[in-house]
């Protein structure tokens, strides 16, 4: 498989690293400005910059090549982004974590959230914690995660300021050399339910968008992480 790298940063270099250890080739390797022919490639992954993003994924469609995006910070243009994929009959996933675990994780905070609807003595809070290089807060699995209880709880709205009665209080934190953590707390004045993931290391969502890339070829449509592994009866 011949694959784009668009955004050749510390990920797009450890998406590189395990691309090649699976069989893969890297024909392009872009950052901002970069000239490239999108045909060369089989497939697109995009890790590059939030104002970058829309157009290398618009570029990608356009040239009937599929295109797996994990940037973040672009998502006013999503809709956009759906649209033109289904206009031009073609191959999208867009994620804001590839990890496959953080995609467990992602299900298992949907389950926890369902199971204390009803538990209002219960005040859910999350906290994030990224490399100071991060530059979006909160990250984007941290919207996600918040969206996922929203959607299965009687929550309205995330904040980073102090919370109201119907938001979800998100602490946002930027330390040297952290990969990604995040937390959730569901706090009474008894206990506290807490749910975390810890990243290790990039390797887990660099292989988790290869996978993607691997997976996508061959489809036309949008997708996410979810079809990828088969968790849409979860």
């Amino acid at each position: 498989m011949k694959i784009a790298l668009l955004g050749y940063g510390k990920m797009g270099k450890t998406i590189e690293k395990l691309a090649i250890e699976r069989g893969h080739t890297i024909v392009i390797k872009a950052d901002v400005g970069t000239a490239y022919d999108i045909t060369e490639a089989d497939v697109a992954i995009d890790f590059s910059v939030p104002q970058a993003a829309f157009g290398n994924i618009s570029n990608c469609l356009n040239n009937g090549v599929p295109v797996i995006s994990g940037t973040t910070g672009w998502l006013e243009d999503y809709d956009s982004a759906v649209e033109l994929c289904h206009t031009k009959k073609g191959a999208f996933i867009y994620a804001s974590n590839y990890s496959l675990g953080v995609n467990i994780f992602f299900e298992l905070n949907k389950t926890l959230a369902r199971m204390m609807r009803t538990l209002t003595q219960y005040k859910v809070s999350m906290e994030e914690i990224h490399h100071t290089q991060k530059l979006d807060a909160p990250s984007g699995t941290a919207i996600t995660l918040a969206k996922g209880i929203i959607e299965e709880s009687n929550y309205k709205n995330w904040t980073l300021d102090t919370p109201k009665e119907d938001e979800i209080g998100i602490v946002a934190k930027r330390i040297e050399n952290v990969p990604g953590t995040h937390e959730i707390s569901y706090t009474s004045q008894v206990d506290t339910i807490d749910i975390k993931h810890t990243a290790h290391s990039r390797d887990g969502f660099a292989l988790g968008a290869v996978i993607a890339a691997e997976w996508i070829i061959g489809k036309k449509g949008v997708f996410s992480m979810k079809d990828v592994l088969n968790l849409n009866d979860y």
